[in-house]
């Protein structure tokens, strides 16, 4: 060394949390363009519920970069766990009972789509959860 003190650089906060969510949100964005069932598109088979569901992706994804410090805080981590769960609750509901664009399929048989979309919608409760509970990564570049 030269003899001077080495300078501590800040340390950066990566939240594990909204990092899962949106992880999932950006999944739940992709089963939305595959099939939920026998070829038809969760686009195709929803009327308006496709771009609640959007909506409620992007605003995972906005609590993000709200903990990255990139845009100011729109949602609380219990905001943000309440729209996670309303877009598990829309898929789950869509498993359950299937949509009328559907009706003329006859039994249509669930397909990749929405099988992702509740994959992708667990993600976003349980990143939303690990949100609530505040848990992070520090990390600290080294000099070489």
């Amino acid at each position: 060394m030269n003899g001077e003190a080495p300078t501590s650089r800040p340390s950066v906060q990566l939240p594990v949390g909204p990092l899962v969510a949106s992880i999932g949100a950006v999944l739940l964005i992709v089963s939305l363009f595959l099939d939920w069932y026998d070829r038809i598109t969760g686009f195709t088979a929803f009327e308006v519920l496709d771009l609640v569901l959007v909506a409620l992706a992007l605003l995972t994804i906005a609590s993000l970069l709200s903990g990255l410090g990139l845009v100011r805080s729109l949602l609380s981590a219990e905001a943000t766990l309440g729209v996670a769960v309303l877009a598990l609750v829309i898929v789950a509901s869509q498993i359950v009972n299937d949509p009328p664009a559907t009706a003329g399929v006859g039994g249509p048989g669930k397909d990749v789509g929405i099988w992702l979309a509740l994959a992708a919608t667990g993600l976003m409760v349980g990143g939303a959860v690990l949100g609530y509970a505040r848990i992070s990564l520090a990390v600290e570049p080294r000099d070489r």
